[in-house]
């Protein structure tokens, strides 16, 4: 058996850890417990957060938007950003650390499948819809892009009845863990990493 805790932006990711990874990661004798942070992502607020998580768990991870990270510099990337998040903890803490940051947002996952957008929001235009979005990215939902105007989630807002605290983990289990991991390789590579600890 290994816990592990995992820093999450907002109660949106932290139901998505309960809902869709717990079940799967439990049978493989992982078991993970979601960490809100509530929002107001930044370095220094999830450096000083991890400081007390690695000593409560045999692991610790963190899921946060690369859109919601706080005074990100110029030139910030998914790579720097964890690297900043990994040398927040003790060199002999380290190895117990698995930063992850999803690009740009959550709700990229969710275009994994314009079929569950559609069936979930109720609304067969959306599979167009979502579809045509997912084309423009060259199908690669981890692509679709982080302009305050035109972010993941906040097209769903735009243009659907989605809630993201309702919705967004509904939406991605319906669309099951398979289809995402297929589809987007970051979200994929973090919990293979997940599933080898045991």
């Amino acid at each position: 058996m290994v816990r592990i805790g995992i820093s999450v932006e907002g109660p949106t990711e932290e139901r998505f850890v309960k809902v869709v990874l717990e079940p799967h990661l439990s049978a493989r004798g992982i078991y993970v417990t979601p960490v809100s942070l509530s929002g107001n992502i930044s370095v220094d607020r999830v450096k000083h957060e991890l400081k007390h998580l690695v000593h409560s768990f045999d692991y610790t991870s963190t899921f946060y938007d690369f859109y919601g990270f706080k005074h990100k510099e110029a030139l910030e990337t998914k790579v720097t950003l964890e690297q900043k998040i990994h040398s927040a903890v003790d060199e002999k803490q380290k190895h117990k650390l698995i930063p992850y940051i999803q690009m740009y947002e959550f709700e990229g996952l969710l275009f994994s499948s314009p079929e569950a957008i559609a069936s979930q929001l109720q609304d067969e235009n959306l599979h167009e819809w979502a579809s045509t979005i997912l084309l423009e990215f060259n199908n690669n939902p981890e692509s679709v892009n982080n302009s305050k105007e035109t972010a993941p989630s906040k097209r769903l807002e735009a243009n659907t009845i989605y809630r993201k605290t309702t919705h967004g983990p509904n939406i991605a289990k319906e669309i099951g863990l398979d289809r995402m991991r297929a589809m987007c390789a970051g979200f994929n590579e973090w919990l293979s990493k997940i599933e080898s600890l045991n």
